[in-house]
């Protein structure tokens, strides 16, 4: 008999996922990008039984972590999946699908050289704006001031957007990065952005 696992291993990675048959229950869709050990998401899953949660990241050994704290909690509304970040959003997320987008402590790749290595990006929001209901949310946290700024920029120069009331975890939900980074009096910067309920006949015309 194969054994439990929250590990899901999709029939096709080019389509996307049929979240009807992954979820054992029609709910909202919470969406964890880079979801490292799971201290975020599995306090997440563990409060919120109602809404179904989505952890991604692309290390199958921290993964392999959360999947066992899963079992070991009867945790039965989280999924997880190993893959890059960008492409889960831009290829695998069904339109309109996802209510909340998280985003904790993305690498800043802070060399200026390797700025195009950065998850952020316009053809990304592209993928954000279709992926999340209306009036659906992202959440983004960094420390990294620089790379604060520029994710700040991108969504508050695209009109698809709103800035929203900006998301603090509970203390059980904060990452291990997070905890690290508070230990070490670093500052940690946060914001918050909403999809716009686009209005009947209403077209946004990006610059």
């Amino acid at each position: 008999m194969e054994a439990t696992t929250a590990i899901i291993t999709p029939d096709s990675w080019t389509s996307v996922l049929p979240l009807d048959v992954i979820f054992e229950t029609d709910q909202p869709l919470e969406v964890d990008i880079g979801c490292g050990k799971g201290r975020f998401i599995l306090s997440r899953a563990a409060t919120h039984p109602n809404i179904n949660y989505l952890g991604v990241d692309r290390l199958l050994a921290r993964l392999r972590i959360v999947d066992k704290r899963i079992q070991r909690r009867g945790l039965t509304n989280v999924r997880l999946l190993r893959i890059e970040a960008s492409y889960a959003i831009e290829h695998l997320l069904p339109p309109e699908s996802v209510r909340t987008l998280y985003v904790q402590f993305p690498d800043p790749w802070p060399k200026r050289r390797h700025h195009r290595r950065r998850l952020f990006s316009p053809p990304l929001l592209d993928a954000i704006h279709r992926t999340l209901e209306p009036k659906g949310r992202i959440h983004l946290v960094t420390d990294h001031a620089g790379y604060f700024e520029a994710i700040d920029g991108i969504f508050k120069g695209d009109p698809r957007f709103l800035e929203t009331r900006i998301f603090e975890p509970t203390e059980e939900e904060r990452t291990n990065f997070e905890i690290i980074f508070r230990r070490k009096n670093q500052p940690i910067f946060r914001c918050s952005f909403q999809k716009k309920a686009q209005q009947r006949g209403q077209t946004l015309k990006l610059n």
